[in-house]
């Protein structure tokens, strides 16, 4: 798949690469900012991007293996987009929606979400990312519930390593132990359950029994809690930043199944699953055999050009929602962005791309080639596993295949593979002992074959410095 880009380049001679870095580096703070190496290394700048690929300040250009941050679906440089978010903001950059105002764009855009969603899903309730979208949604639910007289449902059942944002209730429903070191969280309201680990799943027990355990840990929970105190399940299709962990087969629809016997909502966390990552715009229906009540979006909803995110209502739950609470009672919630014309407008421009170049049947094609080649590289020393599924994909690091037993934080197992990636021209994900690899929906078997050949060469290479330095 091929695309064409007219987005104007750096002018490198203007460019002074060394004050950017510094300035960055004193004024600047990164979210989950390493400060052990950033005092003193500050950070890469990407100045530029077209396509697959972006190249920092320097002028070095890698191929981009993670798609900005698991967003830029239809890939770089798209003039199209950016020319729909300038006719938009010179016509109207922003209005408010509050208190019965609207505008084309976010109208538009909320028609064809309802459009691409499962068929109950008809109610749109925008916000400006993905951990305001999940920290919104559970306000709206705990409100549903205090309008149905069911005020005691508010406990929310989530995952051990999901991840769900880091705004303060996001957070909380983030399973992460690491993300909320030493921050403060609201676990009066959520309680994880485990995560469905495969590669990790107890020594001698089938798939099938594995998720037999996990739902049985569910049911377990809900009766310890009492369904009557909880208002809802939320879950990733497949988990993103916790380790690209997917499900034993059934898992979700026996998950909903559960929800649906004990008054639960099912929230499907479709931030990174959407939008084409699996194939389809949505994966909930289409890849896992579920009706979510709500789904969450964002990311590639407008594959990164502006900052957008929507939760998908039930038309169940609207009915609820859409009934005047009392004379003079308003919706009272929601963002002074919420349905930003701009952003909504580089949606609709994103999803008619999608749709026009047939970036799903491309993620559906060259998916399991990326899933079949990647696991070629299960021969090295470090690899332990590889999963996914189509374009989301990880490389877990360990130090023993046979007992699965972990390389020492220290050793920096992730960091190594992913410098020695980006020192070839490649740039992906490390997550502790982990590699993620989840690219530009606009790849080709071509890119895939090139990606493989530098991750091998890249493992080989870090398997070489982890042994001088003693950790294998």
């Amino acid at each position: 798949m091929t695309t064409t880009s007219t987005r104007p380049t750096t002018d490198r001679a203007k460019l002074d690469a060394k004050a950017l870095w510094r300035k960055d580096k004193d004024h600047f703070i990164h979210p989950f900012t390493d400060f052990s190496v950033f005092h003193d290394q500050g950070c890469d700048l990407i100045t530029d991007s077209d396509g697959i690929y972006v190249e920092d300040a320097k002028g070095n250009r890698f191929i981009d293996g993670i798609a900005g941050l698991w967003c830029v679906n239809v890939g770089h440089g798209r003039a199209e987009i950016g020319q729909a978010m300038a006719d938009q903001a010179t016509r109207m950059a922003y209005f408010s929606t509050f208190n019965n105002l609207s505008n084309a764009p976010a109208a538009e855009l909320a028609a064809k979400l309802a459009e691409l969603a499962p068929e109950h899903l008809n109610h749109v309730f925008y916000s400006c990312g993905g951990s305001a979208a999940n920290d919104a949604t559970i306000r709206l639910v705990h409100y549903y519930f205090n309008r149905l007289g069911k005020p005691e449902k508010k406990r929310i059942l989530s995952r051990n390593n999901a991840y769900h944002g880091t705004t303060y209730l996001a957070a909380t429903l983030t399973g992460i132990a690491s993300n909320n070191w030493d921050f403060d969280t609201l676990d009066h309201l959520v309680t994880h359950l485990s995560e469905a680990n495969c590669y990790r799943r107890p020594e001698g027990m089938s798939e099938t029994e594995y998720c037999d355990h996990l739902v049985a840990e569910f049911e377990e929970t809900i009766e310890r809690i009492g369904a009557e105190n909880i208002a809802a399940f939320i879950a990733e299709p497949i988990m993103g930043a916790g380790g690209v962990l997917v499900a034993p087969r059934g898992y979700h629809a026996r998950m909903q199944a559960v929800c649906r016997a004990n008054n639960i909502l099912f929230i499907a966390d479709e931030v990174v699953t959407g939008f084409g990552r699996l194939g389809h715009f949505f994966a909930s229906e289409a890849v896992f055999e579920t009706r979510p009540d709500i789904i969450n979006c964002a990311k590639g909803l407008s594959s990164g050009y502006a900052p957008l995110g929507a939760t998908l209502i039930s038309d169940e739950i609207y009915e609820v929602l859409g009934t005047p609470q009392r004379k003079g009672g308003v919706l009272s919630t929601g963002f002074t962005y919420s349905g930003h014309p701009v952003s909504c407008a580089a949606a609709l421009k994103n999803i008619e791309i999608i749709e026009r170049e047939g970036i799903c049947k491309n993620v559906r094609e060259v998916g399991p080639y990326l899933e079949e080649q990647l696991r070629t590289l299960s021969h090295h020393t470090t690899v332990g596993d590889v999963r996914g599924s189509h374009f989301m994909m990880c490389l877990e690091n360990v130090a023993d295949k046979a007992t699965k037993e972990l390389l020492p934080v220290e050793a920096r197992v992730g960091d190594r593979i992913a410098f020695e990636a980006q020192k070839r021209g490649l740039i992906i994900r490390p997550v502790g002992h982990l590699n993620i690899v989840s690219p530009p929906l606009i790849w080709t078997r071509e890119t895939v074959d090139r990606v493989v050949a530098i991750l091998d060469e890249a493992l080989t290479a870090a398997t070489a410095s982890l042994r001088e330095d003693g950790y294998l």
